[in-house]
C-alpha cells in the first residue's frame, strides 16, 4: 500500500497524540512555571513529528531514513526530559511511565 501524505502515516499520528500529552504535561501548574524545561520538551516534541513529516516529504528513501533517525533521537530528547520532570517532582511516576512508554514504543 503506498501511502501519497504524510497524514495517512500511523506513526505520525501517534506522535501527534503524543505532543498532546506532553502539552498537557506541561501546563500543570509547578511544570508550567519552569519556562525553560517546559519550552525545551516542547521543542523536542514538536521536532519528533516535524522530523517524520520532513522526510516524507523529501519523496526519497534515502532522505526519510536519514529523517527517521534524527526523529528516534529527538523522542530520546524527550524521554531524558521526562526523567528531569520526575525527579524534580514536576509529574508523576504514573504520568512518566505512559508517556515513557508511548515514547519508547514509538521509536522501536
Amino acid at each position: 500500500m503506498k501511502i501519497n501524505k504524510f497524514e495517512d502515516l500511523p506513526v505520525w499520528r501517534i506522535a501527534l497524540s503524543i505532543t498532546k500529552d506532553i502539552y498537557d504535561l506541561t501546563s500543570q501548574s509547578r511544570f508550567s512555571k519552569d519556562f525553560s524545561l517546559r519550552d525545551q520538551i516542547r521543542r523536542a516534541i514538536i521536532s519528533v513529528s516535524s522530523n517524520i513529516v520532513e522526510g516524507f516529504e523529501k519523496n526519497n528513501s534515502n532522505e526519510f531514513i536519514r529523517f527517521l533517525k534524527i526523529f528516534k533521537g529527538s523522542t530520546g530528547e524527550v524521554r531524558n526530559q521526562l526523567y528531569i520532570a520526575l525527579t524534580v517532582g514536576y509529574i508523576t511516576p504514573g504520568q512518566f511511565t505512559k508517556t515513557n512508554g508511548e515514547l519508547d514504543n514509538l521509536a522501536s
